[in-house]
């Protein structure tokens, strides 16, 4: 039903800056918590930051805080997730995801176990030194 398409990912040195888009096919996209996650060689899936459906309340793992920022234009469905200050160890592959849910937060998303309701299908992200 909602389809997510990341763009964005590529090659960048460490330090620099890199801005991931999503954007999503619902019609009521405005109601959704949406999410960022990623997923580096030999490791899980890990969550990385969450944005409700206003943008008004962000949630943020504690790697990224204070150098990723995650927003959203809900008149054009879209969700960014701007990185700052890449690291080698941020080299992964990013997904969106979206959450229906009325009962939705990003607090909720970032749980462990938690399954979100779409998920896009990544964008790789490698961060070189």
């Amino acid at each position: 039903q909602v389809q997510l398409v990341e763009s964005g990912g590529g090659l960048v040195q460490t330090g620099g800056s890199l801005r991931l888009s999503c954007a999503a096919s619902g019609r009521t996209f405005s109601r959704y918590a949406m999410g960022w996650f990623r997923q580096a060689p030999g490791k899980e899936r890990e969550f990385v930051a969450a944005i409700s459906g206003s943008g008004g309340s962000t949630y943020y793992v504690d790697f990224v805080k204070g150098r990723f920022t995650i927003s959203r234009d809900n008149a054009k469905n879209t969700v960014y997730l701007q990185m700052n200050s890449l690291k080698p160890e941020d080299t992964a592959v990013y997904y969106c995801a979206a959450d229906v849910g009325s009962l939705s937060s990003p607090r909720k998303i970032a749980t462990p176990g938690y399954d979100v309701d779409y998920w896009g299908s990544g964008t790789l992200v490698t961060v070189a030194s």
